[in-house]
């Protein structure tokens, strides 16, 4: 049976965690997925979409449409680059960076949550087995 697979036991939790994770972004105004989106921005203001599509591996229409919920509040705008007029860049407002301090905080205190009954010794093991699992490349 489905139910009795690790595979089924692991999107259990990710359903879990993804839930908890969207209550908690909603005070902030954002949708899970749109966190993943400014982080790049925090790491580097001013990519381009394509360079954010790259980089969080995700279709097209999946920046567009995050870029122009995120457009409509406020927390990013898009502007020319000035050297090359044709390519579009995105840009961090003043409320996009202030929003860094307190989704960081969101996700520290969901690790802590997820690991509050583990022994340090099982955080670790739990962490190098889960960096070991195959994934899309990401970048930082």
């Amino acid at each position: 049976m489905l139910d009795e697979t690790l595979t089924y036991a692991l999107i259990m939790v990710m359903k879990t965690h993804r839930n908890q994770l969207a209550a908690a972004l909603v005070p902030l105004g954002l949708h899970v997925g749109q966190e993943l989106l400014l982080n790049q921005l925090w790491r580097e203001d001013g990519l381009t979409q394509g360079e954010l599509i790259a980089r969080l591996g995700v279709e097209p229409p999946t920046v567009t449409k995050t870029l122009q919920r995120l457009e409509r509040a406020g927390v990013v705008y898009r502007a020319p680059d000035p050297e090359r007029p044709r390519v579009g860049r995105v840009h961090l407002t003043d409320a996009g960076k202030a929003l860094r301090e307190p989704v960081e905080e969101i996700w520290n205190r969901m690790d802590e949550s997820m690991l509050r009954d583990f022994t340090p010794e099982e955080r670790d093991l739990l962490s190098r087995l889960i960096r070991a699992m195959p994934h899309p490349p990401f970048h930082s």
